[in-house]
């Protein structure tokens, strides 16, 4: 993939560009005439965006600094919306260590400017007090701008928009729980910002003036408590008034089992966003309004953002999910191909069957699986599973799916991720869930010399040590229930399609 090459406005280089943020930043800045190259480390992950045709991929990792060097040469503007939070207990080394090395790299480039989206920090509380999550990002500003390229850091609190973390985390805990016991930090004043003046305002800052190199605040109009967020939530949803009890008996750990039990979002996500709110996060100055001026309408306003963002869901128009990202740990290996692949031991469980369906009427099956629509066999057992993962640090079953209909290369569908979609004939998962190995699922619409359909499945696992082939062969007892049943009820539910 290869950008249009036309000159016309500045060449940025957008990191993180397969996450949340950056995946909605690259249209943007294309629409505003700049040309853009991605870093990523799967850029294989980014060939299905309705962007990809218009921008320049390369393959690298910002604590690489050979890749991140050479994806520089020739950028004006270098966005870095990266973060190591989940990847170990030394993940603020991980944050320090890709931080230079970025900045490094820019310098010795000649990039004209950085911008970097980072964390808001209360004030007047002591950097050795705040939360791991808050301190990196805070350290990683700094870094940044103190490498000899002029950069501007983005402060910001919680970000609304559909799809966003932040907003997963207060939409289902807000719509689940009608009464809910919950830990003293809803008390805690935030300034939220709606996901559309942070992209308006990173766009922008790629047109700064050259000398200035400093840190902006960024947040909506309005200053809540999560309390506050919950119940005008509940409003603007149309759902009934929420009781909500504060107690000071949930601590961080506590309460990011509380909230991975209750919402999508995974206790290892869960626990560094509660932790960054037990100080007040509220923006001290609005100085990038001098900059990015304020157009009609914005900031924009918490319910209007709320509202927003419950419309894309609704119309199934969610962009990017905090999902969209890879979880950290999970696994990465492509499935592997060759037939006479001399990696060790892999398992296989295969299953064929012909339909009574066109291929057409089984893709739309095979490409709907997951989510709302489920496995198609023995539920609980698959509930379990999930549940299960979760109690290990995993991802469970609840992340769902991006579009209800629709799957792209890089999407997460409950404990999996799409590794392969070929529309019309292919898809093939790979296992984000906690196991002693690597797995993948793959299904596929066939049509066989007698002009039948036929569906095809494997279900492939690469155990890693002893435990690896005990889990294995622990669990093929019941492949035929999980596997066989699966294979025969998505048949069926083809055959019944319209």
């Amino acid at each position: 993939m290869s950008a249009d090459g036309d000159g016309a406005g500045l060449h940025c280089l957008v990191t993180g560009a397969t996450g949340y943020i950056g995946g909605r930043l690259v249209p943007e800045l294309l629409v505003s005439g700049h040309r853009v190259r991605c870093l990523a480390r799967s850029p294989g992950k980014l060939r299905d965006h309705p962007w990809a045709g218009q921008a320049e991929v390369v393959r690298g990792d910002v604590t690489d600094g050979v890749s991140v060097a050479e994806a520089m040469r020739g950028v004006d503007v270098a966005y870095y919306l990266v973060h190591a939070l989940g990847t170990g207990r030394d993940f603020e080394e991980t944050d320090r260590r890709a931080a230079r090395a970025f900045g490094k790299a820019a310098r010795e480039a000649g990039v004209r400017r950085i911008v970097y989206l980072g964390g808001l920090t209360p004030s007047g509380v002591p950097e050795s007090e705040l939360s791991p999550h808050l301190r990196s990002r805070a350290e990683v500003g700094r870094i940044l701008r103190s490498c000899g390229v002029p950069t501007i850091e983005l402060r910001a609190a919680v970000v609304i928009g559909s799809g966003s973390v932040s907003f997963e985390m207060l939409r289902y805990l807000t719509e689940r729980l009608p009464v809910m016991i919950t830990p003293s930090w809803v008390r805690t004043r935030i300034q939220p910002v709606a996901v559309r003046d942070v992209l308006r305002c990173l766009v922008g800052s790629a047109d700064m003036p050259a000398d200035v190199n400093r840190a902006f605040d960024i947040g909506g109009p309005d200053v809540l408590t999560y309390r506050d967020m919950m119940l005008r939530y509940a409003a603007v949803a149309g759902l009934p008034r929420r009781v909500i009890v504060p107690v000071p008996v949930l601590t961080p750990g506590l309460s990011s089992h509380w909230v991975g039990l209750v919402t999508p979002v995974p206790a290892s996500i869960a626990r560094p966003l509660t932790e960054s709110l037990r100080h007040e996060v509220v923006c001290h100055e609005h100085d990038i309004a001098r900059y990015v001026p304020d157009g009609p309408g914005h900031p924009i306003g918490f319910d209007e953002a709320v509202r927003l963002a419950l419309q894309r869901v609704r119309d199934a128009q969610v962009t990017t999910r905090w999902s969209s990202a890879s979880v950290p740990g999970a696994p990465s290996d492509p499935l592997p191909t060759d037939p006479d692949w001399a990696g060790g031991s892999l398992y296989t469980d295969r299953r064929e069957l012909v339909v009574d369906a066109s291929r057409e009427a089984l893709w739309r099956v095979i490409e709907g699986i997951g989510g709302d629509n489920g496995w198609y066999s023995f539920p609980l057992a698959w509930a379990v599973r999930g549940r299960l993962d979760r109690l290990v640090g995993g991802v469970g079953l609840r992340r769902g799916r991006r579009d209800a209909a629709r799957l792209r290369t890089g999407d997460s569908l409950d404990f999996w991720r799409v590794e392969e979609i070929e529309p019309g004939r292919l898809l093939r998962l790979r296992a984000e869930m906690r196991l002693p190995g690597l797995a993948w699922l793959e299904m596929s619409a066939d049509t066989d010399d007698q002009g039948r359909t036929r569906y095809r499945q494997r279900a492939l696992f690469h155990p890693h040590g002893l435990l690896g082939h005990a889990y294995w062969w622990s669990v093929s007892p019941f492949h035929s229930v999980v596997f066989g049943g699966m294979a025969r009820n998505i048949a069926l539910t083809a055959s019944r399609t319209p």
